[in-house]
């Protein structure tokens, strides 16, 4: 089990930034492709991005492509998620995830474990 703390979140202004960090522990970290969702009050978690285990294959959902990027420190077991332009639809809380390609789509793992989140809001 790959258990997962997520930080950094904050309250910003649009067009502000924030860096999101997710530290990982359990197993062998590098083995896991990972990814980031978040969840706006009243609405269903939703797929932000993912990375792949060597870091090397990345892949984001249409609305936050070109402002975020997702990266990773295997040595340090984290991810993190580096939000630029913020928007105040991005206001949400912020999960970390391992994440894999299931039903047509990238998915977090029913195996793995959800953090606590982090929350972020974008004021305008």
């Amino acid at each position: 089990q790959v258990q997962l703390v997520e930080s950094g979140g904050g309250s910003v202004q649009a067009g502000d930034s924030l860096r999101l960090s997710c530290a990982a522990s359990g197993r062998t970290f590098s083995n896991y492709g990972m990814g980031w969702f978040r969840q706006a009050p009243g609405k269903e978690r939703e797929f932000v991005c993912r990375i792949s285990g060597n870091g090397a294959g990345t892949y984001y959902t249409h609305s936050v492509k070109g402002r975020f990027t997702i990266s990773r420190d295997n040595a340090k077991n984290t991810v993190y998620l580096q939000m630029n332009s913020l928007k105040p639809e991005d206001t949400a809380v912020y999960y970390c995830a391992v994440v894999i390609w299931y039903g047509g789509k990238w998915s977090a793992s029913k195996d793995g474990s959800w953090g606590q989140g982090t929350q972020v809001t974008v004021s305008s």
